[in-house]
């Protein structure tokens, strides 16, 4: 009697949780001779719940050893099998399961889960009809069959399991987004969207059904109503993780970043471990340009957690955001390391060489080949549209940044002034719905959402558009589709702008578009592209209609020179500020002015004016201003006198716009494409006299420039109508001459 209630009080003791306790007692209890099944299946749950699987392990396995006709130490050892990992030798062990006993519906869901994870779902399906036939109130058997009907692209039959699923467990998020997920995939959105709203109606506040509700919307791109459904269902669920969640994606698609990082930021509190939900907070952090918070979550992901590449690629971006150039380079080669077959790693690669000191053209040009080496080739295929060469041609902008983007706001106008007799165009990307993107819309025959389709759907959609010339505007940076081109779903492929830092490396590539500042001759070999160089300018500046007049020179008024520049803070290397503290000492009345997003952040103003003082230069004369409306922005030129560029990567937008804002620029190009952005805008606006040969010439150009203030004041005050009449603000004169270039693409072109 002794020895069954020792059993008997262990037993009870393991089902309250407290395995610490149980064990003594069990392991008694079997040693006094109530060494039962259950007793010793007791004792290993209880030994692996309180040493650890490494000391269970032997229990286990002695169970179906000890006790070959009970199914239960079958499965206990297939369980503990899964659980650490080894999902070969479980698979054998629920099939032993079931050879004792073919109606053991733990079983037959475990396995079948198996079989979906290494896609043998046609058993799967098969295993798990027969969990639903056994145990038909089960939901996780539905669910598991639905999964099943999908791995098999049976979207409508895998509807109808889910839906029975999502009955049986009414409160499980996870079974009504699969439900309408595979609705959306069984192209049944419309029916599906008019019976869930009926089931909101008659449960109006159900978070569930307002969640499913906006997953669907979500999926069909009515984002903006997405939002506001899963915003209702964390109003009627404030504690539940999903609506949350569902809510912040929608938000950070929608670019809503701020109103995101909230949500974020309490669900990562909730579930510090999940590694895509730091990810998702540090993406809406660096979007709104809280870059210290992002660096810290994420750093802290990569101490503390499993190595995840994803969260090392946007830490490479964080760094460099945050002005550590060599350190972001220095990760994103280490995540490469890691994963050598990872594209990601690679692109984030190809983005941070331009900034960092040290790196040149020919590094850059192998990152990007060896970024592009990773990418998906399908056979190629013939292109179904007309060859003559001399017909309207279509084509494609490939591009989330044709908006109030740089790359929006020095292309557009080349775009308005493409002859529309002799050119079509079709937009693939993001339409932001500001100015940028309705001027653009105007001219499009049709504009492309692209945010939910891969890319073979986009290649496809490309091609089915007979797209004969398609340019892509968003190179390897974060928004770009440049894998895309890797499918080859047009004839013509060029580089246009939108991260254009260097070459692609990619052979399906076949032009770049340039100038001869950009690319001269001797540079051509650090390109895998052909270079399509234009008699200008590579771009066409569109300044914005809000821009303030140009102001007075500030220095005749201050009696000394007030330097500026006002580009990204990953533009700004040690290099640049010590040439820039080195002009600041031969003018020990002058100041500089840094004006960029970052410098709201105060880990940034004490970084930089960190990096000054050790050159001698006291901090008072180094004015940091953070973000601001464009406007405001550009107003901010009228307090300095001349711009000093950042190097290795120069100015592209911003050297456009101090020029018309009345504010000569010095630069010092390198050999990549990045390097020599600022060259190419001075010289066509000519100014070819600011552009320096090395660093020595730099300071000299800015200490002699600043010692004649009456030239200083002319060139200011004639600067905007000389650009403004120059080649670089020429949109019919631009657009004639980028027609002409793409028609000479197409014709030049083998693959038409």
């Amino acid at each position: 009697m002794a020895d069954l209630f020792v059993a008997q009080r262990g037993l009870a003791l393991l089902d309250g949780e407290n395995p610490a306790a149980a064990l003594p007692l069990l392991k008694l209890a079997a040693k006094q001779g109530e060494a039962t099944p259950k007793i010793l299946l007791g004792i290993a749950l209880a030994t692996e719940q309180t040493l650890g699987p490494d000391h269970a392990r032997a229990l286990y396995r002695a169970l179906p050893v000890l006790f070959p006709e009970w199914d239960e130490a079958a499965l206990r050892w297939a369980d503990f099998l899964r659980r650490t990992g080894d999902r070969a030798a479980a698979e054998l062990a629920y099939r032993a399961t079931l050879e004792i006993n073919p109606n053991r519906v733990e079983a037959l869901l475990a396995l079948g889960s198996l079989l979906l994870a290494v896609e043998k779902s046609r058993e799967a399906q098969i295993l798990l009809l027969r969990a639903c036939g056994l145990a038909p109130a089960r939901a996780e058997a539905w669910n598991h069959l639905g999964l099943a009907f999908v791995a098999q692209r049976d979207f409508g039959i895998a509807v109808t399991a889910f839906s029975l699923a999502h009955q049986r467990n009414p409160g499980s998020y996870e079974y009504a987004m699969h439900r309408v997920e595979a609705a959306w995939r069984a192209k049944q959105f419309a029916p599906e969207l008019a019976l869930i709203e009926r089931e909101c109606a008659l449960s109006p506040l159900d978070p569930v059904l307002a969640t499913a509700r906006g997953f669907l919307l979500a999926l069909a791109g009515r984002l903006a109503e997405a939002a506001d459904a899963f915003e209702a269902a964390v109003v009627l669920a404030p504690d539940a993780s999903e609506p949350a969640m569902q809510w912040a994606i929608a938000l950070l698609r929608l670019d809503r970043n701020e109103a995101a990082v909230p949500l974020l930021r309490r669900l990562y509190v909730q579930h510090p471990e999940n590694q895509k939900l730091a990810n998702d907070l540090a993406v809406a952090l660096m979007r709104s340009h809280w870059h210290t918070e992002a660096a810290e979550i994420l750093q802290h992901c990569l101490d503390h957690q499993p190595w995840s590449t994803a969260t090392a690629c946007n830490l490479v971006i964080t760094k460099l955001w945050q002005g550590h150039q060599a350190e972001a380079v220095a990760l994103a080669r280490r995540a490469i390391a890691a994963d050598p077959t990872a594209t990601q790693p690679r692109r984030v690669l190809c983005n941070a060489l331009p900034y960092a000191e040290g790196e040149d053209g020919a590094t850059a040009l192998a990152a990007a080949r060896e970024c592009a080496a990773t990418l998906v080739r399908p056979p190629a295929a013939p292109f179904s549209q007309s060859r003559d060469p001399l017909r309207r041609l279509r084509v494609g902008l490939l591009s989330d940044l044709l908006r109030t983007h740089p790359a929006g706001w020095l292309t557009v106008a080349g775009f308005e002034a493409l002859d529309p007799a002799q050119f079509e165009i079709f937009v693939f990307g993001r339409n932001a719905g500001d100015t940028i993107s309705r001027r653009i819309a105007t001219l499009a025959t049709e504009w492309i959402a692209v945010d939910d389709l891969d890319d073979p759907a986009l290649a496809a959609a490309i091609r089915a558009r007979e797209i004969d010339i398609l340019i892509d505007l968003g190179g390897w940076g974060d928004h770009g589709r440049l894998p895309v081109c890797a499918y080859r779903p047009a004839p013509v492929q060029i580089k246009w702008v939108g991260m254009q830092n260097h070459s692609t490396g990619l052979a399906e590539i076949d032009w770049m578009i340039s100038d001869r500042w950009e690319t001269p001759p001797d540079l051509a070999s650090l390109y895998s592209e052909k270079l399509l160089v234009l008699p200008d300018g590579y771009v066409c500046y569109s300044p914005p209609p809000y821009a303030p007049s140009v102001g007075p020179l500030p220095a005749l008024a201050a009696g000394a020179v007030t330097f500026g520049c006002f580009n990204n803070l990953a533009k700004i290397t040690d290099g640049a500020i010590r040439v820039w503290s080195d002009i600041l000492d031969r003018l020990p009345q002058s100041r500089i002015i840094l004006k960029t997003h970052q410098f709201s952040e105060q880990s940034s103003r004490t970084l930089i004016h960190g990096k000054f003082a050790v050159c001698g230069i006291d901090s008072s004369r180094v004015v940091l201003e953070g973000r601001s409306p464009h406007r405001e922005f550009l107003g901010a030129y009228n307090k300095i006198d001349i711009a000093l560029d950042p190097f290795p990567y120069t100015g592209g937008l911003g050297t456009c716009e101090a020029l018309w804002m009345g504010v000569p620029t010095v630069t010092l190009p390198g050999d990549s494409f990045a390097s020599r952005h600022s060259l190419s805008h001075l010289c066509n606006v000519g100014l070819s006299d600011w552009v320096a040969a090395d660093t020595a010439a730099y300071i000299a150009i800015a200490v002699a420039r600043a010692a004649d203030l009456p030239a200083l004041a002319t060139l200011r005050g004639t600067l905007r109508a000389r650009v403004n009449a120059s080649p670089l603000c020429d949109a019919p004169r631009f657009g004639r001459n980028l027609g002409t270039a793409l028609r000479l693409a197409y014709v030049r072109s083998e693959n038409k």
